[in-house]
């Protein structure tokens, strides 16, 4: 009897992908992300409940919104050391666990200091999420599924950012956080279904490995380097989710769009885009079997649609919105972006890699919008835009290039000290 050709053998079935470790990944990123947005969009409602106007509305959101970040950078090493020493689980449920906690503590809230205090523990707790999750479904799957399982992870979780801001629309904005709080709370119900990381469970029974070492990211060139690498190719994503759609109206007045520009709209419109990109670009990593040859055409992608949001004058807020779903799909490469960065480092510092990776390009916004507002100040709203735009997406596209491929390597090994 002749066996299959390989070609001709069936791929894999959705039961196959759709582990205990991709749902609840899936679940909690979505939440994740509802509430990372969430502050973005009930800002100036709560800031407002809270007794505050005029000027204090921006220094009191940028200082929350500055808090909410720095707490995912100290999240991120927190979170990545913890996954490659106590477990990939550990992390993620602990991270939920925290985020929806201060969820709910967010809806209580009734001075700007409590606010302040409860979006710095967000910010940690949310830092956990994607990380984790991507790190546990790229170990538990087999390596020629694993980009189906993170493609689920982050298809579903950018999603949440849709939600969050249809969900602040139709309810109080402490009522859209409490939503959030006990959304993850529930999720911790489903932590008895997902089990351990094969490749971490090895990995803890060596005691001659060094585990969650972040400092061995520095302490050799090539792989610093190759870190570094893996920060900058996200440096787009940031750019046009903090800088394009968060001033959104001030750029569609400037742009002579001829009718009201919201940016909550404006967010919901980028993250449905993302969320199809997410779909797009993990599926075709898989088909064609190349992460960097994917991210390359979409960070091409975002280069257009960033110059057709610039560029495009006069139009109606319908079109406008268009080309911000279209920027959305570009920087849709996210899930490509988190899962390069897993694979290229070895088992006992692969969590701290996956974590600190998508939270330093989240805090990169900070020099990106100083960047930003210097190109302004010297060129004009729009030339300064498309000047750090390009520069972004330039910087991107050197980073990627020196990156290996890793689209179905052997994960199973350790980095040396």
């Amino acid at each position: 009897m002749v066996s299959p050709s390989p070609s001709a053998a069936p791929g894999p079935s959705l039961r196959q992908i759709l582990q205990p470790a991709v749902i609840v990944g899936a679940l909690g990123y979505f939440v994740d992300i509802y509430d990372l947005i969430l502050f973005s969009i009930v800002r100036k409602a709560s800031l407002v409940d809270l007794g505050y106007a005029g000027d204090q509305l921006v220094s009191h959101g940028l200082l929350l919104l500055n808090l909410q970040m720095i707490g995912m950078l100290v999240g991120g090493i927190l979170f990545g050391v913890m996954g490659d020493r106590l477990g990939r689980v550990t992390v993620l449920f602990s991270s939920i666990l925290l985020y929806s906690v201060a969820n709910i503590a967010n809806g209580f809230v009734h001075s700007i200091e409590a606010y302040a205090v409860w979006r710095f523990i967000a910010g940690v707790g949310l830092a956990g999420e994607l990380g984790g999750s991507i790190t546990l479904v790229s170990e538990v799957l087999a390596k020629e599924k694993r980009a189906y399982g993170t493609t689920i992870v982050a298809t579903v979780g950018v999603f949440g950012a849709v939600v969050g801001g249809l969900v602040a629309d139709l309810v109080h904005w402490r009522t859209a956080y409490l939503i959030g709080g006990g959304l993850g709370l529930a999720l911790l119900l489903l932590r008895v279904s997902v089990a351990e990381s094969g490749m971490f469970s090895q990995m803890k029974g060596n005691a001659g490995v060094s585990r969650g070492n972040f400092f061995a990211l520095f302490t050799r060139w090539v792989r610093f380097i190759k870190y570094l690498r893996c920060i900058l190719i996200g440096l787009p994503t940031w750019f046009v989710v903090g800088v394009l759609v968060t001033l959104s109206p001030e750029f569609a007045a400037a742009l002579g769009v001829t009718g009201e520009v919201r940016a909550a709209y404006a967010v919901s419109f980028a993250y449905l885009g993302i969320t199809f990109g997410d779909l797009a670009s993990g599926l075709l990593s898989q088909r064609l079997g190349s992460r960097k040859k994917i991210v390359r055409a979409f960070l091409l992608l975002t280069l257009a649609g960033i110059g057709a949001y610039l560029l495009t004058r006069g139009e109606s807020p319908a079109v406008f919105y268009g080309i911000v779903f279209l920027m959305g799909l570009g920087v849709g490469y996210w899930v490509v972006f988190v899962t390069i960065g897993a694979e290229q480092f070895g088992t006992n510092i692969r969590a701290t890699v996956a974590t600190t990776v998508p939270n330093f390009v989240r805090g990169a916004l900070v020099p990106i919008t100083m960047a930003f507002t210097w190109a302004k100040a010297q060129f004009g709203l729009l030339s300064g835009a498309a000047v750090v735009g390009a520069a972004c997406i330039g910087i991107a596209l050197w980073a990627l290039h020196g990156l290996e491929e890793t689209h179905g390597k052997d994960l199973d090994y350790f980095e040396a000290p």
